[in-house]
């Protein structure tokens, strides 16, 4: 088949030339669609309840709305894990549903049964679904922010209106954004603050005033009447437009004097209950925003949408008010494709010096060349057609002179079979007159030379690409992140795969030089130098075969023993460019407090790294609590400068630590560093923003504490060990009103009727709302800011039936306690985190040390266990599927090189490349002081392909050679052994020119991946740095090992 193809091929020129062209073009055109981002979405599909409950603590959150509702959607189809955080007022639950499943179908079957539970629910509680988004959905953070100048004409209040009702308005409906979510400054309300004194003193209540509300502040219809052959529409307009109009709102007529709301409370405008604020550059408070981008959408087509929706939004804004930006994953984006692209381009470019180098001819070497850009193009429009984005990881394997291999093969040999056949003819024709081949001459050489190697050629490719076949099989977040690499590696070489069966065999006639040339070139002269060097060592390798092949196994066993002190780790982390603190302050520290604690961190950060381009906290929860954090903990999102223009440190990690040294400096604060997006799927990925942590399960919220703060203890002095962090679950100071059920009886009162005047009184309630325009803002009821207080609550009036009123004291205990701040679960069971970071060690090593020290020393009650989260989680998860995958991969080449070969004994001798080459690959790691990681044992993959290549050429080439011999009488009686020799050496010397060059453009094709510190480099880095180190031994020891393999065990 293969060679029906080449004959097709030379002998149809035009037809391979307009599916070339008709290839250039597809390639092109998808390239320009194709989407593009930093990393791969390796977020699970999942789906967020967040369930608003003003009135309860984290205890009754948890009793009357988290259980119920994980309990309704427990038994959705294809549901694998279910996490939930219950804390005042708030419950979060994340449901984990399988890859495959449709993300709007998994929502279907939620809104379903949350419409069963809703009606179980305590009242006032508001149930949503988070929006359709990803740890990669945030793509634009911005401020609005008053300029310079008009700092006193916007308030917080003002500047959070602009957000709400003309930036998130108009960003709203934006194609591919799922969500725009405010934080920070103060929301609108229309606020009837009660005075307790004048309240009494009217004899009148809470509910009183809530009702009058409720009934004063409504429009209707009344259908329509005709008068003079005209239809008029009657409207009753009965809304309140204005302060004026609550206050005069009448509640109760005594005497026929009417006792208005403004002579019993302050009508003003006020803000809702805070949970949260963001400040900006120590200059204190600000207002953000954040695009949240819809899951499975382009995101260079959205955050350009984004864009220009924004300039369009700053031309409408108020003067003196500006929308800026202070994460823009654009930034990013650019500078990995950067990454990418110069690490392309370079391999390139040395790939094609190699060529020419080695092939001697310029020509030849530009053919091979152009089999780059089309097998490019060619995986450029497969994984457009199979939608698969183009990023750090589906780009980042791609190495040219692996994807060249077969081209140069087949290119050698029509080079080498031309400069014999040149040879021939001027040993044929004395004169001087000049060689040359005429078309159907170089049609027909060329025929014969890639048609007689083919096999090898092919087969060799077959291979590369049939070992990315088990990583395709991969799943979870290693499947996410290594199968758009296989995919895309697999299409890049099938295109130059079947470029090499078609379109380089008609370049080669076409475009080689047709004259003959019997002079030798650099190459010629290069390749005999190597020669000189190399026959003499493949003697002395001959002669003593066993000793060599024992060698080699030792040294096989000693990279094993190696590869155990690596360590390990999941991925190397993606630089973004931007810090991400974790900042914690005491439980119960107020939000006040904390706008105070950030802005000093901010300022302190400016003022001492000049590195800093601004720098924004966010505190608390934003308005859609997808991250639920409490007041006492803000993420302090730091965007820096170019590395370039680094002044105070070389690397990041170094900045890091220097950084979190000068935040500990702040009294009470503790901070650990880490990156947004890191920070962001950690937390999506596992609930836990940290890279490992430690989840302890039980029922009893104080042993939970108790047994996570003795883990703390035990594992803080663990090298590699950085920022631990015990979720806190307990502590948080309460005020708690607790009902003496015999007293309210005596007097008649209900639990329900306190709970409403509790609740209207302190949280506040909505009995209406103002529309200014097409804004509306609500009306709330609650005591004045001034009554807020222990001793308000204490006297806080509770009426009886008979008219009367009692303080609450009276029915109720009113006491300072401290209660639990927050209960998480896990598929239903409770449980509570010890987190922490790793750095400077590895992921896996850290962990053994901490299980080794918890395996010792932690006993647990019966009932409770713990296991381990986070990146080693995705670790292990990983290196178990690889554990499965690799012998797959290794069992398939065997069975490719067999149905090669036609061998089995052949076809062990090449696939002792396998071991050879695994020892560069481990050594390469541990010299450059690299852990083990997934990334890694993709490029072993990888290597393992590549490095049967040579064995292929070499065997067959023996084979070849063994064949022309027993066709040719045995001369001057030579030995079995001289005659094995022999055509061992000359195999391997007619072979070096091609091997060298193949295992050269293959390694060095990835040199700049292994050696770039550009941001996404640390990603591909040690896959490089194993296929490079892996294709040197393998080279070298195929080169040496398997002739001496093939001399023990050849015995004709």
């Amino acid at each position: 088949m293969f060679q029906k193809l080449i004959t097709y091929s030379i002998r149809h020129k035009l037809v391979v030339g307009v599916f070339t062209i008709a290839l250039i073009i597809w390639g092109i055109v998808s390239l320009i669609h194709l989407p593009f981002d930093s990393t791969p979405d390796i977020t699970d599909n999942q789906v967020q309840v967040i369930t608003q409950a003003p009135s309860l603590g984290a205890q009754e959150v948890e009793q009357y709305v988290t259980t119920p509702v994980e309990m309704a959607l427990a038994n959705i189809p294809e549901l694998k894990e279910r996490r939930s955080i219950s804390r005042s007022g708030l419950s979060v639950i994340t449901l984990v549903f399988d890859d495959d499943v449709d993300i709007y179908w998994a929502r279907s079957q939620v809104s379903q049964m949350l419409t069963q539970v809703e009606k179980d629910l305590p009242k006032n509680t508001e149930t949503e679904m988070g929006p359709i988004a990803t740890g990669l959905g945030e793509i634009y953070h911005y401020t609005v922010r008053a300029e310079k100048g008009y700092e006193h004409k916007y308030s917080l209040t003002q500047l959070r209106t602009i957000q709400d009702w003309i930036v998130r308005k108009q960003l709203s409906g934006t194609p591919g954004v799922a969500e725009v979510s405010g934080w920070g400054g103060y929301v609108k309300q229309y606020e009837v603050a009660i005075n307790t004194d004048k309240l009494n003193a009217s004899n009148l209540t809470v509910n009183d005033v809530f009702d009058a509300l409720e009934k004063n502040n409504a429009n209707t219809g009344g259908s329509y009447i005709e008068e003079n052959s005209n239809q008029y529409f009657i409207r009753g307009i009965g809304v309140v437009k204005s302060l004026e109009d609550v206050a005069n709102i009448a509640v109760k007529t005594v005497n026929g004097t009417p006792i208005k709301i403004g002579d019993v409370a302050k009508v003003q405008l006020g803000h809702a209950t805070r949970f949260g604020a963001v400040t900006r550059n120590g200059e204190g408070e600000v207002v953000a925003g954040i695009a949240i981008m819809l899951k499975g959408e382009n995101f260079q087509e959205v955050i350009r949408n984004v864009k220009l929706r924004i300039e369009q939004i700053q031309k409408s804004l108020p003067e003196g008010v500006v929308i800026e930006p202070f994460i823009d994953r654009t930034n990013l984006v650019d500078r990995v494709e950067g990454t990418i692209a110069r690490n392309l381009i370079e391999g390139g470019l040395i790939v094609i010096f190699v060529l020419v180098i080695f092939l001697g001819n310029w020509r030849a070497g530009l053919v091979v060349a152009s089999v780059i850009p089309l097998s490019m193009l060619f995986a450029f429009g497969m994984m457009k057609t199979f939608g698969i984005d183009g990023n750090l990881m589906s780009l980042g394997a791609i190495d040219f002179g692996m994807i060249v291999d077969s081209a140069v093969i087949i290119v050698e040999a029509v080079v080498a079979h031309l400069g014999v056949k040149s040879i021939e003819r001027r040993a044929r024709n004395s004169s001087d007159t000049p060689i040359r081949f005429s078309q159907a001459e170089m049609d027909e050489e060329v025929h014969d030379s890639a048609s007689r190697i083919r096999k090898s050629a092919a087969f060799g490719e077959i291979i590369i690409m049939i070992v990315y076949i088990p990583l395709m099989t991969l799943v979870g977040i290693e499947g996410k992140m290594f199968r758009p690499m296989a995919l895309t590696v697999f299409f890049a070489i099938l295109g130059a795969f079947i470029l090499s069966l078609t379109y380089v065999p008609m370049a080669s006639a076409l475009f080689l030089s047709k004259k003959g040339h019997v002079h030798k070139t650099f190459s010629d002269r290069m390749i005999e130098k190597l020669q000189g060097w190399y026959r003499p060592v493949l003697e002395w390798v001959l002669a003593r075969y066993k000793d060599v092949i024992t060698d080699a196994v030792s040294l096989f066993c000693m990279s094993a023993v190696a590869f155990h002190f690596l360590g390990g780790e999941f991925i190397p982390s993606l630089e973004e460019g931007d810090f991400a603190v974790e900042m914690t302050m005491s439980q119960g520290t107020s939000l006040s407090q904390m706008v105070e604690s950030c802005s000093k961190a901010e300022k302190l950060l400016k003022a001492e790294y000049p590195e800093i381009k601004q720098v924004v906290s966010r505190i608390g929860s934003a308005e859609i609590p997808t991250d639920p954090m409490p007041v006492e903990r803000a993420d302090i999102m730091v965007a820096l400068k170019p590395k370039a223009e680094w002044t105070s440190a070389e690397t990041t990690a170094e900045l890091m630590e220097k950084m979190e040294e000068t935040l500990k400096t702040i009294p009470g604060l503790e901070a650990e560093i880490s990156q947004p997006i890191q920070m962001r799927n950690n937390e999506l990925l596992t609930g836990i923003k940290q890279d490992v942590a430690i989840k302890i399960f039980g029922d009893n919220l104080d042993v939970l504490t108790q047994q996570a703060d003795k883990v703390s203890r035990m594992i803080r002095n663990v090298p590699g060990v950085s920022g631990i962090f015990v979720e806190e679950v307990s502590g948080l100071p309460q005020i708690q009103v607790k009902y003496n059920h015999e007293r309210m009886a005596a007097y008649g009162v209900n639990v329900d009727e306190i709970n409403r005047i509790l609740e209207t009184t302190f949280a506040g309630a909505t009995a209406g709302a103002v529309y200014e325009g097409d804004k509306k803002f609500d009306i709330v009821l609650r005591l004045d800011p001034k009554e807020r207080n222990f001793e308000s609550l204490q006297s806080l009036r509770i009426p009886l039936a008979g008219g009367e009123s009692i303080p609450l004291s009276q029915l109720a205990d009113v006491v300072y306690e401290p209660a639990p701040a927050q209960v998480s679960h896990e598929n239903g069971a409770r449980r509570i985190y010890v987190g922490f970071n790793v750095k400077g060690r590895d992921v896996q090593s850290t962990v053994k040390d901490i299980q080794t020290i918890l395996d010792e020393k932690l006993k647990l009650p019966e009932g409770y266990y713990y296991n381990y989260g986070g990146e080693f989680e995705n670790l292990q998860s990983a290196t178990q599927r690889l554990l499965i995958v690799v012998p797959i991969a290794l069992i398939i080449i065997l069975l490719l090189l067999y149905a090669t070969v036609k061998n089995l004994r052949e076809s062990l001798f090449v696939f002792s490349a396998i071991p050879l080459a695994a020892i560069g690959g481990v050594w390469a790691l541990w010299l450059r002081g690299m852990p083990f990681s997934i990334s890694a044992g993709v490029g072993f993959i990888a290597l393992f392909g590549v490095a049967v290549l040579n064995g292929i050429m070499l065997i067959g080439q023996m084979n070849q050679m063994q064949k022309q011999a027993a066709a040719v009488p045995e001369e001057n009686g030579a030995s079995l052994a001289a005659v094995i020799q022999k055509r061992i050496i000359d195999s391997c010397m007619i072979r070096l020119r091609p091997v060298l060059m193949t295992a050269l453009v293959a390694s060095m094709g990835f040199l700049p991946m292994a050696l770039s510190h550009g941001d996404g480099a640390e990603v591909q880095r040690p896959l490089a740095t194993v296929v490079i180190g892996g294709l040197i031994t393998s080279t070298l020891l195929t080169l040496l090992v398997l002739p001496a393999i093939y001399k023990m065990f050849t015995k004709k």
